[in-house]
């Protein structure tokens, strides 16, 4: 999800060259206030079920563990 995230922010905020770093911060943080009054969300829908059954060994289901 955070990946999707950092997309949308290069494609909506980063799609410029910002050379100083005190106009970067401000400009990111003005995008991050408009996506969080906007209450923008990402649809996730890889379910832990899914992760499961993808990546195996990295996601082992704990509540078959005593």
């Amino acid at each position: 999800m955070v990946e999707i995230e950092i997309g949308v922010l290069r494609g909506q905020c980063l799609d410029r060259r910002i050379d100083d770093p005190k106009r970067l911060a401000s400009e990111i943080a003005a995008w991050e206030r408009q996506r969080n009054a906007a209450k923008a969300r990402i649809n996730w829908m890889f379910t832990t079920e899914k992760a499961r059954a993808k990546l195996g060994p990295a996601y082992p289901d704990t509540s078959k563990e005593s």
